[in-house]
């Protein structure tokens, strides 16, 4: 069964199954989420398809939590050319790893 969900502002096509890595959410490690906002739910061959309107009432996907983590640096530069202008600094995303479990409808 395929799914399309939301959260932190994006959507996810996820599977049963499938690891992701979604924005930063505020649950610890080894612990079970569910996310209530599917908007399509589908069968692997894409015969039964249910679409949201926007969201499925009484749908919901369930995750287990993997993993809180930090991504890899991304090295921001601004320059400027002839006034000595340099300014250099680097961000790392936080991020929740999930691993999907159920799909139900």
């Amino acid at each position: 069964m395929i799914a399309v969900i939301k959260t932190g502002g994006k959507q996810y096509k996820v599977k049963e199954g499938a690891k992701l890595k979604v924005e930063k959410l505020d649950v610890e490690k080894d612990t079970s989420i569910d996310f209530d906002e599917v908007l399509l739910v589908s069968d692997e061959k894409g015969g039964d398809t249910k679409i949201g309107k926007p969201n499925i009432e009484g749908a919901k996907v369930t995750a287990k939590v993997l993993e809180q983590g930090r991504s890899k640096k991304i090295d921001v530069i601004k320059y400027k050319r002839k006034i000595r202008y340099r300014k250099k600094y680097g961000h790392r995303q936080p991020f929740t790893e999930v691993q999907i479990e159920k799909i139900t409808v």
